[in-house]
């Protein structure tokens, strides 16, 4: 393996972290969705508290 220039280093420590985001998107949307379906198919069908 070669081993990187400084030029190559540099630039890959200041690029944006962009597969933390598409990682923390994919968990957010699936909270919504888990939250949606609870609240939807769980607790609206069992009606109101008295």
């Amino acid at each position: 393996m070669q081993p990187i220039s400084e030029e190559e280093r540099k630039r890959i420590l200041e690029s944006p972290p962009i597969g933390t985001w598409v990682l923390m998107l994919t968990v957010g949307i699936g909270f919504v969705v888990a939250w949606i379906f609870l609240y939807f198919g769980v607790f609206m069908p069992r009606g109101f508290v008295d």
